[in-house]
């Protein structure tokens, strides 16, 4: 039996990427859940263990940086932002608050597959 190298969590208002995520990382050993607000992901990360999170900024409530500077108070899980917000604001921001690493949509799923694989 397989079991997965690292768990994952997604915490993005978009159920069709989480899904599709889910389904191209998984051959690689990697085991995605996902979560559609950043107060039932905060809730998860709680619940973990979980070896990465992929966050989005723009998210329904609790915005992504938000979550991040939470998760910052007590976990150094890795983290890499996915978001549609790509500008070097938003970038900047994102590493500030602890990002380990930030990918903008639209994006490669081979190449967010690399960065998670490098972290």
């Amino acid at each position: 039996m397989n079991t997965p190298d690292a768990k994952i969590l997604i915490i993005d208002d978009d159920r069709e990427l989480g899904e599709m995520l889910a389904e191209f990382l998984s051959p690689d050993h990697l085991d995605v859940s996902a979560c559609l607000s950043g107060e039932d992901g905060l809730e998860a990360l709680r619940g973990g263990p979980y070896d990465l999170l992929i966050l989005d900024i723009m998210l329904p409530g609790m915005n992504g940086l938000d979550v991040l500077k939470e998760v910052r108070k007590d976990s150094e899980i890795p983290v890499i932002m996915l978001t549609a917000r790509g500008d070097d604001v938003d970038r900047i921001l994102g590493l500030e608050f602890g990002a380990d690493d930030y990918l903008a949509k639209p994006f490669n799923p081979r190449e967010l597959l690399a960065r998670i694989k490098a972290i």
